[in-house]
């Protein structure tokens, strides 16, 4: 189970990333910084492997939230520097919440309810449906609209499995 953490900010700057030394996985890799409302900034490792939600392309300027493993080890610099699990690109009409979500469909912080309809998408990362029940796994969850009881309630428009 992976201790999802976040960080979210404007993309200040994204460059290439050198990962080797001779260079085979040139431009594979980016470096995303990313720097919240209060000053903070955060570099992002962004590789192959980084979940993109919907496959947007993120360009400096752009509000982003950044999902990493809280429990993975990090080099100690400053900004802190993290592996990029996955990345949101912002959108006003929709949220979206990635955590670990129990046999009763609530996030391991207590704060999202799913009601899972009939209907409702419920992909793995590759977008091939998932055919199992989704509860007790990682999930990424999209939606709109939530109700402003605790734990939140939702209808998801989507869900994706985190394998």
């Amino acid at each position: 189970m992976v201790n999802f953490q976040s960080f979210r900010g404007r993309v200040t700057q994204i460059q290439d990333f050198m990962i080797g030394q001779n260079g085979e996985a040139a431009g594979c890799y980016k470096l995303m910084t990313v720097e919240d409302m209060q000053g903070g900034i955060v570099n992002f490792v962004v590789s192959p492997d980084t979940y993109f939600v919907y496959a947007e392309i993120v360009n400096p300027g752009d509000i982003v939230t950044g999902y990493y493993d809280g429990d993975a080890p990090v080099i100690l610099i400053y900004p802190p520097q993290y592996r990029a699990l996955i990345v949101v690109k912002e959108n006003p009409f929709e949220n979206v919440k990635v955590d670990f979500f129990d046999s009763q469909f609530v996030s391991r912080d207590g704060q999202l309810k799913l009601n899972l309809a009939p209907n409702t998408p419920v992909l793995l990362r590759n977008w091939q449906p998932f055919s199992q029940n989704p509860a007790n796994h990682n999930l990424i969850v999209i939606y709109s609209t939530s109700t402003r009881s605790i734990p939140a309630q939702t209808t998801p428009s989507e869900v994706i499995v985190w394998c």
